[in-house]
């Protein structure tokens, strides 16, 4: 049965080559993994990084739930939040890059045991290339989970024809985020992905990480019910995480987490991770 996305990523291929390249043989593929996407020229993802990857993960079971993936790390992230689990991933580091072919052979070794691939950050719609990433994910015949905070909407939406799941990490109601993102308009931007993702129809959930150092318990259910007005129906909680964060913002959480925020009570109408 043809895949319903194939009509969307045929119409990337223009947009996803590289102009004057000269076509090669492609890796073997999965029995009609060349009907899930665009057919895409070896110099698009062979020789050179065309994303910049601060870690690899050859294998998950906690990004996509249900799945085992693998994860690519993009580096790079506009936001400031003072809670971001690993600070390191929010600029580009060269020194510290993994090479695109080699996270393509890991992953082409193993698609018999993948059930997907997650790329996730800090930010990757930042990065051009994403969409050339995913799409050879696509042919490979691999699934394509994203994790994204929605800073950057206009390049989310052209990549959503290639994605099956998406994660929206939204930090709060979007008067809000300034003082978490250090950017004023940042809530714009996340609330205008969400609207992206609903009009996709690609499953997805929204998570909300509590952060006992700026979040309140009205403030939490304040979100929920604004999410809810919005039309979506899961919402997962996570917890601040302050193994690889600064120092400063470790000692203030103080081993808080969403017991600090939320009461039993509150969690009914969560899924908590």
């Amino acid at each position: 049965m043809p895949d319903p996305a194939a009509p969307a990523l045929s119409a990337l291929s223009a947009h996803l080559a590289v102009p004057h390249a000269t076509a090669l043989p492609g890796p073997t593929l999965h029995p009609g993994a060349r009907d899930r996407g665009p057919t895409l020229m070896r110099a698009d993802w062979h020789g050179s990084t065309p994303l910049s990857i601060g870690r690899f993960m050859a294998n998950s079971t906690s990004h996509w739930p249900g799945r085992t993936v693998a994860v690519v790390y993009v580096q790079g992230c506009p936001w400031r939040c003072a809670y971001c689990f690993d600070p390191s991933m929010q600029s580009d580091d060269p020194a510290a890059a993994w090479r695109w072919e080699d996270v393509v052979a890991s992953v082409s070794a193993r698609r018999g045991e993948l059930d997907g691939v997650v790329f996730t950050g800090g930010e990757p719609t930042r990065q051009p290339a994403l969409g050339r990433a995913m799409a050879l994910m696509r042919e490979l015949g691999i699934a394509v989970g994203l994790h994204t905070g929605g800073a950057y909407p206009a390049r989310l939406e052209r990549v959503l024809p290639l994605v099956n799941w998406v994660s929206l990490d939204i930090k709060a109601s979007p008067g809000s985020y300034g003082r978490i993102t250090g950017l004023a308009m940042a809530g714009e931007a996340a609330f205008q992905s969400l609207r992206h993702v609903q009009a996709a129809r690609v499953p997805f959930e929204v998570t909300v990480t509590v952060d006992p150092t700026v979040h309140s318990r009205d403030e939490i259910l304040d979100l929920a019910d604004h999410l809810d007005a919005r039309g979506v129906s899961r919402v997962v909680l996570q917890e601040a995480e302050a193994t690889l964060a600064n120092p400063d913002y470790a000692a203030r959480l103080a081993g808080r987490g969403i017991g600090a925020v939320l009461e039993p009570a509150d969690l009914g109408r969560f899924a908590v991770r």
